[in-house]
């Protein structure tokens, strides 16, 4: 009797234990991106920064390559990819990187006719290797704007969104300091001013008025 009973429990574990194991397990393939054809360039490639940014572009391809923060960048087909290297190393970059939201749609051509949103602009094209070895200190000591603001001739100050340079003239900034400096009455002592400044006319005819019975009322 012993013996029938461990036999059906075997077959039982047999049986059921491969379908329960199965049931477990889950497939999960990751199908990895395609990844952006390949750049041939002759001679590491030139950079040229752009205006208002921290951002290099590289001018002289037809596709948008950019150098911001120790990575190139590039978009391919919807998506963003960067890389150490600007011509091979690609990965998928799950979003837009930030700079891209502040970047002027028009600096390819302002770059050919040498203009940058109407005022004149001699940029100044900087070599690959002199990029590897000073992009860190010059973000850091903004070295480009104060270069002639990038080289653009009469850039007007204008609000620029976060992560771009704000200009603001040497007399706004002066006033708003002092704005900012200067205290502010508390309201009693604002209230101590007013009672200072009243005229005396207006005082005496309010202790003219003491005193007297007010409309409705007899006099004693």
């Amino acid at each position: 009797m012993k013996k029938l009973i461990f036999k059906v429990l075997f077959l039982t574990l047999v049986v059921f234990a491969p379908v329960s194991a199965m049931a477990e397990v889950s497939v999960h393939v990751d199908i990895p991106l395609p990844l952006p054809p390949p750049i041939i360039f002759p001679a590491p490639p030139e950079v040229v920064p752009v205006p208002e940014t921290d951002v290099y572009v590289v001018p002289d391809v037809q596709e948008d390559i950019f150098f911001s923060g120790g990575w190139w960048w590039r978009p391919w087909e919807g998506r963003w990819y960067r890389s150490r290297y600007y011509d091979r190393g690609w990965t998928h970059y799950r979003h837009a990187p930030s700079f891209y939201a502040n970047m002027y749609p028009g600096w390819r051509n302002d770059y050919r006719n040498h203009r940058w949103r109407g005022h004149q602009w001699d940029y100044q094209r900087v070599p690959h290797r002199d990029l590897n070895r000073n992009w860190q200190g010059w973000q850091k000591d903004r070295h480009w704007e104060k270069q002639n603001n990038w080289g653009v001739r009469g850039l007007p100050p204008r609000q620029h969104p976060q992560g771009m340079v704000k200009h603001e003239p040497q007399q706004y900034r002066d006033a708003r300091q002092q704005r900012e400096v200067r205290p502010q009455p508390r309201p009693q002592q604002s209230r101590d001013i007013k009672a200072q400044r009243r005229p005396a006319g207006e005082a005496k005819g309010q202790n003219k008025h003491e005193g007297e019975p007010r409309e409705g009322q007899e006099r004693r």
